[in-house]
């Protein structure tokens, strides 16, 4: 399946899980044929046309650039993309948490891209077209980004995908949700990528059982304050993608200004996580051999 072979429409729209199931077939998954656009479009329900945040020609010019810069290493296309796609794809958690958006993307704006991602045991999982935030092709880009960004600084998101159990274990935390949280446990993954630690995935598997384990009985927004975002930040940055340039491709894009992480409050959790760290057991996955241990070619290597 090749870019010109998609012919994508203009505007971003929604997509039911029920007719991604229905439509995804083996032959999508491995990029012998396209999905079908008439049946899925006549399913999806439109965005607004008038909102260029909708639009759908530059997430496809951003896809198509991610393809051809990273033919030769295709997980490092994330940290390169999860930024830029934040940038472009301007709107709320509310707005994001919408599985129908990412669903439309996968089927019908790039699905060569979801197969050229993660087609690499030659059939992409399903859950890559139509799953959870942290499996979802493009969500978990997005919500990387929006996770691990410090307001309007996107450099974390990079760290993000030094390794990617960060966004494959990480992200499936509860906590993850508070800030705080998250800018810690990036804090450490740059300690671990600087270092060159071996088996740096084993430990962020080790230290994310551990904060998920600590989090059942401490509470962290106790230990570490944050302060609410700015709500209002966040609605200009999202008005703002009705005249702003697209986004930039050699330099990291801006983020919305809603406020950064409280500096003390990371250093404390780094603090308590590296002796949650220091004290985990590992597992060991060297001899592990599915999709996600292939894609654990990465940034920091």
């Amino acid at each position: 399946m090749s870019p010109t072979a998609v012919d994508f429409p203009d505007v971003l729209g929604l997509l039911s899980d029920a007719a991604v199931t229905k439509h995804l077939s083996r032959s999508i998954q491995s990029g012998q044929e396209i999905p079908p656009r008439a049946a899925l479009s006549r399913a999806a329900v439109m965005l607004p046309e008038n909102e260029t945040r909708w639009s759908v020609g530059p997430v496809r010019a951003l896809v198509d650039e991610a393809m051809k810069r990273f033919e030769d290493s295709r997980a490092r296309a994330d940290a390169w993309l999860a930024p830029r796609l934040h940038a472009t794809l301007r709107m709320t958690r509310a707005e994001a948490a919408d599985s129908r958006l990412w669903n439309y993307l996968a089927m019908l704006v790039a699905p060569d891209y979801v197969v050229w991602r993660h087609g690499t045991s030659g059939l992409t999982r399903a859950a890559r077209f139509s799953g959870s935030h942290f499996l979802q092709a493009f969500a978990r880009l997005w919500w990387a980004a929006e996770l691990f960004r410090d307001g309007a600084d996107y450099q974390p998101v990079t760290s993000a995908f030094a390794y990617q159990d960060v966004v494959n274990s990480v992200m499936r935390l509860d906590v993850i949700d508070h800030r705080p949280t998250a800018a810690a446990i990036i804090r450490i993954v740059e300690r671990l990528a600087s270092e060159q630690v071996k088996n740096a995935s084993d430990q962020i598997n080790a230290l994310s059982r551990a904060v998920n384990t600590a989090g059942s009985t401490l509470i962290f927004d106790v230990l570490a304050p944050d302060e609410p975002a700015d709500n209002d930040a966040l609605r200009d940055w999202i008005a703002d993608s009705e005249h702003v340039p697209e986004v930039p491709w050699d330099r990291l894009p801006d983020g919305p200004a809603d406020g950064t992480v409280a500096r003390d409050s990371v250093d404390a959790l780094v603090s308590l996580f590296e002796v949650l760290l220091a004290e985990a057991p590992r597992r060991d996955r060297s001899k592990k051999a599915n999709d996600d241990s292939a894609e654990v070619s990465t940034t920091a290597h």
